[in-house]
């Protein structure tokens, strides 16, 4: 080996981090820490007046911790990405941060930490101790203005989020000038939504704690409203209900109320007080694929909207997978159910083989297509059925496992991608 690679084997590693990227991601935490202390924890709890007021409010303010000291992480990174004033100018300049900037702001970072960590050294935290950080936390970042330009940079880069088709339709002079002057508003806000929604699906394959996405949520749900009232009051005042866009502007209002009531009513509320790590894993996958796929589909028909021939997976070509999952998913959920059905009614050796066989194929395939939270169901009851031997044990087992799959088939009908492809229980 020689010198010169003696010395780069004993050189230390040096990550190199992207500006833009680091200032993204922060910003997108800045965000939904604002969000969260503004009103978004309470979108995550009962609703029940005096469960709120004397239930403990520690994990809430320890999310806030975690969310802080990762913001910390991230403007430190950024400092090293941006350099040193001279070195930095121009990249600055065009960010609009200065190093010395970072530099207060990771001052500011510090003293939230301190005080945070202060409140948390007592137990319990009731909910006038909440409102009280959530005030003065939300009061130290706005006093910044390093924590605005972050913020309002996520905000701009919402078109960048938006697949290269449906960026040329903002462009398209072809287009009626409201509808254009529609587009511009409506597709940008929800490339920004699809930005922040990609931060948490980066933890979910990295593996990372799940719990503080919930302030990631919470921005998401308020950018979401208000995206919604926007388009409610634009559907107000729309001159021709049998145009193209009110169509699309008023689906788009519709499914989005829908898939935001879904998610956050069901499996986001509770979710800071879980302990199993799979359950807020599978809470969370669930979460983001919903709102990201109905997110994509509501995109998907402005574009129609535009141009009539275009479809979902001609903008996003992962649709195209997903449809044929879901759709292979579809049939095999109920091929087991008639399996499982046929030896509930005839429990004999041959249905009751054929129900294994069925099953043992759908764990070895299908059953990655199903979403994280039903897999452990799923194979639970399988592991049930492959062990019990008589049939007297293994009717009341079946019953239970057909209704279960039952449901399952239901909600995987309801799946976006298959809103188009109605169930024909004749194909094969």
């Amino acid at each position: 080996m020689s010198d010169s690679q003696d010395e780069l084997q004993d050189s230390p590693i040096i990550a190199v981090f992207d500006a833009d990227e680091l200032s993204f991601e922060l910003g997108v935490w800045l965000a939904g820490l604002e969000s969260f202390v503004v009103t978004g924890a309470s979108v995550f709890t009962d609703k029940n007046h005096a469960e709120i007021i004397s239930r403990n409010w520690a994990r809430e303010c320890r999310l806030t911790r975690a969310a802080l000291l990762h913001s910390s992480k991230l403007n430190f990174r950024l400092r090293k990405a941006v350099g040193s004033e001279s070195s930095a100018d121009g990249e600055a300049h065009q960010r609009n941060l200065r190093p010395h900037e970072l530099d207060d702001f990771a001052l500011v970072l510090r003293d939230c930490i301190v005080l945070n960590e202060s409140i948390l050294s007592s137990r319990d935290l009731n909910f006038g101790e909440w409102r009280s950080w959530s005030s003065a936390l939300h009061e130290k970042l706005r006093s910044s203005p390093v924590h605005h330009k972050l913020v309002m940079r996520v905000e701009e880069r919402g078109e960048t989020f938006l697949p290269d088709r449906l960026r040329a339709l903002l462009s398209d002079q072809s287009i009626p000038f409201a509808d254009e002057i529609d587009l511009k508003i409506i597709l940008p806000q929800f490339g920004t939504i699809l930005g922040l929604l990609s931060v948490v699906g980066r933890m979910l394959k990295n593996d990372e704690p799940l719990k503080p996405s919930l302030l990631i949520f919470s921005r998401v749900h308020e950018q979401t409203q208000a995206l919604i009232s926007h388009m409610n009051n634009r559907l107000s005042r729309f001159p021709n209900e049998d145009a193209a866009m009110f169509d699309s502007l008023d689906g788009a209002s519709y499914t989005a109320s829908l898939e935001l009531k879904k998610v956050f009513s069901q499996e986001l509320t509770g979710l800071a007080s879980i302990r199993p790590v799979p359950s807020v894993f599978a809470r969370v996958e669930t979460a983001f694929e919903l709102l990201s796929d109905s997110f994509r589909q509501i995109l998907a028909g402005f574009a129609r909207a535009v141009d009539s021939k275009i479809l979902a997976a001609d903008i996003f070509p992962h649709f195209e997978t997903k449809l044929e999952q879901s759709l292979a998913l579809r049939q095999h959920l109920w091929n087991a159910l008639q399996c499982v059905k046929a030896a509930e009614h005839n429990p004999d050796k041959k249905l009751l083989d054929a129900t294994s066989s069925d099953l043992h194929k759908f764990l070895e395939k299908s059953i990655a297509y199903l979403f994280h939270k039903d897999r452990e169901t799923f194979e639970r009851f399988c592991e049930e059925i492959f062990a019990t031997t008589e049939k007297k044990d293994i009717v009341p087992i079946l019953h239970r496992f057909g209704a279960y799959v039952e449901t399952l088939l239901s909600q995987v009908n309801m799946r976006t991608v298959l809103a188009n492809h109605p169930f024909d229980s004749t194909a094969k």
